[in-house]
């Protein structure tokens, strides 16, 4: 008879690594180690620097969820955004980011595309995940939305516009008084017969509102609107400006909802041999990289998008200290930057 070979009985798993297991090692208490995990700016540079390398070479990994139930905080934040898919507010996210992270805060994100259901949806999920504080694009939300938030009560922060009286605190602009600035910038440089490209979102419309007001106060056109959908911006403004080049012939000016569609406008003319400016000026919004490298290089709306980041970061982390925030609704403001496209 052949006998199988005797297999040997499997290993038990290693235990997991504990915070008293951390605390031992590096000859504090346990308590220690949760602020060195939790408040690291309350304990000592050396003491610090002793358990965090204790952490990292013994492998313990805190338990989050344990400590939040203790503490009745996530130390994780969400933000909501329209889109990931360019650049336009991933400086906004990088700031937040880099804030929060110095402070031991962990950051969700969501994607919209631009729809007000799909916001809240995620608006129920992250407040269901317990997170300790919200940040939003924008000052428009559906009623149902606006509920969970009074609800929830925790901090929220809208970003990229302004309104006189927001959810609870607001980091932005002024998206109308942009677009007029645009109006009057285009105006004094001889452009007479302008369009707007943009999609429906009320940040665009507003821009929109804007150059028209501009446009009415000089006696000029009332300006061409060339709707696109909000998506891959590169081909919107190829197909945009094409569009608008067919249509409206005599348009000697055109005023973009974001620089990445610019950007696509611009390279089309390039491929119709269309001149920017000779023929038609082209200006962008936000002062993206973009916007920089494309040919022409193209003027722009310019905001402080990473500074937007940074602001509601300090907002969300003033409120999480117990502290009042000295200015709920801060406007940071925006500028003309010109360059070769017009």
């Amino acid at each position: 008879m052949i006998r199988k070979p005797a297999t040997s009985a499997p290993a038990a798993p290693s235990r997991a690594i504990t915070k008293e297991d951390v605390a031992r090692a590096a000859g504090v208490s346990h308590i220690t180690v949760s602020r060195v995990i939790n408040t690291p700016e309350k304990v000592s540079p050396v003491t610090r620097a002793r358990v965090e390398a204790l952490i990292a070479s013994m492998g313990y990994i805190p338990n989050l969820l344990a400590g939040g139930l203790a503490s009745r905080r996530t130390r994780i934040v969400a933000a909501i955004v329209p889109t990931i898919s360019h650049s336009i507010f991933a400086e906004s996210v990088r700031g937040l980011s880099e804030a929060l992270s110095q402070r031991g805060y962990q950051l969700l994100l969501g994607q919209t595309d631009y729809s007000e259901e799909a916001e809240t949806a995620l608006v129920e999920a992250f407040i269901g995940r317990r997170v300790d504080g919200l940040v939003l694009t924008g000052v428009q939300h559906s009623a149902r939305t606006l509920q969970r938030l009074k609800a929830a009560g925790i901090p929220v922060v809208e970003t990229w516009d302004l309104c006189a009286e927001p959810i609870d605190m607001l980091a932005g602009f002024d998206n109308h008084a942009a677009g007029r600035a645009m109006g009057d910038y285009l105006y004094g440089k001889g452009y007479r017969r302008m369009a707007f490209v943009g999609g429906d979102d009320p940040r665009g419309m507003a821009r929109l509102a804007g150059l028209r007001q501009a446009l009415q106060a000089h006696g000029a056109s009332e300006p061409a609107h060339v709707r696109i959908q909000l998506g891959s911006f590169l081909q919107a403004g190829r197909d945009a400006i094409g569009r608008l080049l067919e249509l409206h012939p005599a348009i000697d000016a055109a005023f973009f909802s974001n620089d990445v569609i610019a950007a696509g406008a611009a390279l089309e003319c390039a491929r119709r041999g269309v001149a920017v400016p000779g023929r038609i000026a082209l200006a962008g919004f936000a002062n993206l990289e973009i916007a920089r490298e494309v040919l022409p290089a193209l003027t722009t709306v310019q905001i402080s998008a990473h500074q937007i980041g940074l602001t509601a970061a300090d907002m969300l982390l003033t409120r999480f200290d117990g502290g009042e925030v000295a200015q709920t609704v801060c406007d940071l403001g925006y500028s003309i930057l010109e360059r070769d496209s017009t």
